[in-house]
């Protein structure tokens, strides 16, 4: 069983920079492919970047390439997303996921994705 815990988020001016992070407990024999979502009130779900294990896929919405980076740190099994330039459609709660993959795929669609955290609040506001 995979756990995922996020944390790192707050509040923020815009303009302003945050970086989320997940503890992921996998397993080192495998690989999986971790993704970063958000979810806005009254909004479904929605993809913000993704991540193969070993950093060689990378898929970023085109409402964050540019701003947001994705990185996995393989030794201690932490996912982070750095959000640089931050604005106000940011706001959202954000979850990490995962799912046990192909060493080189990297997802972007939710259903796609089997383990879950519950999220870490990241408000842009002045």
């Amino acid at each position: 069983q995979v756990q995922l815990v996020e944390s790192g988020g707050g509040l923020v001016q815009p303009g302003g920079s945050l970086r989320v992070s997940c503890a992921a407990s996998v397993r080192t024999s495998s690989s999986y492919a971790m993704g970063w979502f958000r979810q806005a009130p009254g909004k479904e779900r929605e993809f913000v970047a993704s991540s193969s294990w070993s950093g060689s896929t990378r898929n970023y919405a085109d409402s964050v390439k540019g701003r947001f980076t994705i990185s996995i740190d393989n030794a201690t099994k932490k996912v982070y997303l750095q959000m640089n330039s931050l604005e106000p459609e940011d706001t959202a709660v954000y979850f990490c996921a995962a799912v046990e993959t192909s060493s080189w795929r990297a997802p972007i669609q939710t259903n796609e994705y089997i383990y879950w955290g519950r999220g870490t609040q990241v408000t842009v506001s002045s």
